[in-house]
């Protein structure tokens, strides 16, 4: 994964069975794009470690 978004696309839609319905083609595309922004939030550093978290919940 991680070509350009329109070939992700169109590259998730090829693997669904043929007689995937219309919900099945956005929810598919739903996760591929969620996927993608999480990606994109690790790379720019966008997120917490584990031990951060715990930490976090705990002080709750």
């Amino acid at each position: 994964m991680r070509g350009t978004v329109k070939q992700d696309a169109i590259d998730a839609i090829s693997r669904l069975p043929d007689d995937a319905s219309m919900n099945d083609i956005m929810y598919r595309l739903y996760v591929l794009e969620n996927i993608r922004r999480g990606q994109d939030d690790i790379t720019s550093g966008k997120y917490h470690d584990m031990d951060t978290v715990r930490a976090k919940l705990n002080s709750w």
